[in-house]
């Protein structure tokens, strides 16, 4: 399977970037061809500017600034995230990536007044993520990023696919047997690919 993994963090030491080695790791063993995008390696723009939102539903232009980007995630046929969670919401680079990538005529489609899905051929779609905070205070806030995935990027893919969400909560307390347990999580979840 063709898998395009989208990585979030700045620090190449985090626990962050432990659990993009390992998923890159156990997905290369088990067979799969990855585009592992690193948008801080990448310089990857998160800023969308004025002309890509006056061009954003023309979907004759609107990918013309991002193309390279347009292309690496219609080639995938799973999607994996990679982020630190930070104030209860993706890191900016990923945002910017979102707002920038999943256009009009790349991830939806309008049809009328409806937004119909346009990445059909994504049959497997993941995030692996940390939290600062506890679970229980996520759960307050309405846990932003999971809705997001769980729900508005979940409804553009095979409709039949799988959707994963994995995250490891409380970080500023967390120990090195929780975070070796979840890594060992991540390995076994992505084995099964």
């Amino acid at each position: 399977m063709k898998i395009l993994i989208v990585y979030a963090h700045p620090v190449e030491t985090s626990f962050v970037a432990s659990l993009h080695r390992e998923i890159v790791d156990t997905l290369h063993a088990g067979g799969h061809q990855i585009d592992d995008c690193d948008l801080h390696a990448e310089e990857f723009h998160p800023v969308l500017s004025r002309q890509e939102r006056v061009d954003y539903h023309d979907t004759a232009i609107n990918r013309r600034h991002v193309e390279a980007y347009v292309q690496r995630l219609l080639a995938a046929e799973g999607l994996v995230l990679v982020y630190p969670v930070w104030n209860f919401g993706f890191p900016a680079i990923l945002k910017g990536f979102l707002d920038r990538i999943f256009l009009p005529g790349v991830s939806f489609r309008m049809q009328g007044s409806n937004y119909l899905p346009a990445l059909g051929h994504v049959r497997k779609l993941a995030a692996v993520c940390t939290y600062g905070a506890h679970r229980w205070r996520a759960i307050l806030t309405g846990d932003p990023p999971r809705r997001c995935v769980k729900r508005m990027m979940r409804s553009l893919i095979d409709p039949r696919g799988s959707c994963t969400y994995l995250g490891h909560y409380d970080m500023n307390r967390t120990t090195a047997e929780r975070r070796a347990a979840f890594l060992k999580r991540v390995r076994r979840h992505f084995a099964l690919w």
